[in-house]
């Protein structure tokens, strides 16, 4: 189990709305997740969107985490279980290994807000090449409830008993 440290260390973080109909000036997620990261101390320094196509979401992610800058990518899109839903099945083969818990204390959380529904969710998480990535809905709210009962901490140097810090570029 890793160490909590007690001061914050910020990451570099890169975010991604996986969308075939969001542009940049309607992509609320994307301006939710990137006023979040900031608001923590943390900095994103990469921000696209991406149409919900499994190569082009795996080039964007591939380019992230061989970035040595880059310590962790949070996704929002194409998570659903419709069969133009695409974000899983382009990030788990790039996954050094998966997050299992992640997906399913996301489903916990979410199934307060949109009961059974969230066994449609198909959020997950993993790491590759020291860059820890969480994939979640697309909706606002879920990237809200994603960030504050999850991610945000998780990013945190100071969460104890343990956090992703340690294993993430910095």
């Amino acid at each position: 189990m890793s160490k909590a440290s007690s001061e914050f260390q910020a990451l570099s973080i890169a975010i991604l709305t996986v969308s075939d109909k969001r542009t940049e000036t309607d992509d609320t997620s994307g301006d939710y997740l990137r006023e979040a990261v900031e608001e923590c101390g943390h900095h994103v320094v990469a921000r696209q969107i991406s149409k919900d196509n499994l190569y082009q979401i795996r080039a964007v992610v591939s380019q992230w985490i061989a970035d040595e800058k880059i310590g962790a990518v949070i996704i929002n899109g194409g998570t659903g279980f419709t069969t133009g839903d695409n974000t899983p099945e382009a990030l788990k083969p790039l996954f050094d290994r998966e997050i299992e818990g992640f997906g399913e204390l996301f489903r916990m959380v979410s199934f307060e807000d949109i009961g059974t529904a969230t066994i449609q969710s198909r959020a997950l998480a993993g790491m590759a090449n020291q860059t820890v990535i969480f994939a979640v809905p697309g909706s606002t709210n879920a990237c809200k409830l994603a960030w504050e009962h999850i991610i945000s901490s998780q990013l945190d140097a100071r969460n104890r008993p343990c956090n992703f810090i340690p294993h993430v570029r910095k």
